[in-house]
Order: C-alpha cells, then structure tokens, then sequence
C-alpha cells in the first residue's frame, strides 16, 4: 500500500465525520470549526497527490482567511437563537432531508453515468516546462476564463442578494412614528404599554402591588395615596391592598 492510499483511507473518515458535523452542529461556531477541519484534509490530500499549489491555497486562502473571518465575526458579534426557540416553518425539516436525498441520488446517478472521453486539463509536458502554477493559471485564465468570469459574477449576485434580504428594511426611506403608530392601530395590536415586571398582567393600574418571590403581594410596592380598601373579597384575592 503506497502513502497515498494510507493518508487517504485514514483521512477520508475523518473528512466525512467533518462535513456531517457542519450540518448537524446546533451552533454556529462549531459548524465553522468543523468545516475548517473539512478544508484543511482536503488540502492535505491535494498536497498528497501532487498538487502543492492547490493545497497551501486551499489552507491560506479558504481555512486561513476565510474560515477565520467567519470565526471572528461569531465570536464577537454572536448569533441570537431566541427566534429558533419556535417552529416557524411546519415540516420544512422533513422536506429539506427529501430534498438533500433527491439531488444526491441524482448528482451521484450523473456521475456514474458520465463517460470521460479524455483528460482535459494541463498535460506532464506544460508542468514540466512551466511549472504547476503557470500551468493552473493558462488553464482558469486562458482556457476556461469565461467560466471562471460567470462564477465570480454568480458569487457577486450571491453576495448582494444575501445583504437585500438581510437588509431589506433599509432599503427605502425610514417610516415616521406617525405612520407606525397608524399600522400599530390598523392591525390592532395593544395601544396601552404593557404591565411592568412583577404587575400582574390582567392589570396595568398604579393601586395594584408588584409581587414577591413568594408570590404575595408587595405593600410597599403601592403609594400611600393608591392604596384603598378593596370593596369585594375576589379584589382582596387579586393583590389589593387594605
């Protein structure tokens, strides 16, 4: 068994167990760790297998910029997960996995399907006389440049699109508070503030003591000017103070 093969069949678990836990992490950082591990392996096997080149790019450019920025960016900004504590789209997981499934098996019955006709890119002979950064770079700028121009416009589009949708509320002009006290009424949301913390949450009114952590009301909580005498015994039971 040669080098490759024990590099390969030692790092090749390790890559899938990687790239499962980007998908499955719950949070963020951990995916990015994971996926960072994932870019670093395969630079390994491109370095295994020849291509020096591709595998210090793939560690600088993909693991060491890249990744890190992502890193940085949710360490120090952080991900709020309070919106993920409810169920907003129904049974979007069940199809996600149906999904992911269909084009696997499709991506992988197209590639067993496929017929190489022949070795299309840069030859022993362009190596050996340029070197393996020449030949790369006569192959991306030269020979496939138009392809190489629709990916980058596609990650562009890709780019803007994503802040659009993130941004959308600053895209026009920012509403006045008398517009967004006009769709407050309109879609008849509460008009009143809400209760304060510890007030009971049928009642928004002054004469009405805050609670303790026993659960039983707060005299001192209540002016003396705000303080009756209940008239019913159900008022008694609310929290109204003698």
């Amino acid at each position: 068994m040669t080098g490759e093969a024990v590099v390969f069949w030692i790092l090749a678990p390790l890559t899938v167990i990687a790239a499962l836990g980007v998908v499955a992490s719950a949070k963020a950082v951990y995916s990015a760790l994971f996926l960072a591990s994932t870019m670093v392996m395969l630079a390994v096997f491109y370095i295994v297998q020849g291509a020096v080149f591709l595998g210090v790019v793939q560690i600088v450019v993909y693991t060491g910029a890249v990744m890190m920025l992502f890193l940085f960016v949710l360490m120090l900004v952080g991900v709020d997960t309070s919106d993920t504590l409810t169920e907003n789209l129904r049974g979007h997981r069940a199809a996600a996995v149906v999904i992911g499934l269909g084009f696997g098996f499709l991506l992988i019955g197209g590639l067993g399907n496929a017929s190489l006709t022949g070795f299309t890119g840069f030859t022993g002979d362009a190596v050996a006389g340029a070197g393996t950064v020449e030949a790369l770079a006569e192959l991306i700028f030269v020979r496939y440049v138009w392809a190489f121009q629709l990916t980058g416009a596609l990650l562009i589009t890709a780019t803007i699109g994503a802040m659009v949708l993130t941004h959308r509320d600053q895209v026009g002009a920012a509403k006045t508070q008398k517009q967004l006290s006009q769709e407050r009424f309109r879609r008849g949301d509460r008009v009143t503030p809400l209760p304060s913390p510890g007030v009971y949450a049928r009642h928004n009114g002054v004469d009405r003591p805050a609670r303790l952590p026993d659960g039983a009301p707060a005299p001192t909580s209540v002016g003396r000017q705000f303080r009756t005498s209940p008239e019913t015994p159900a008022e008694k039971t609310d929290g109204g103070l003698p």
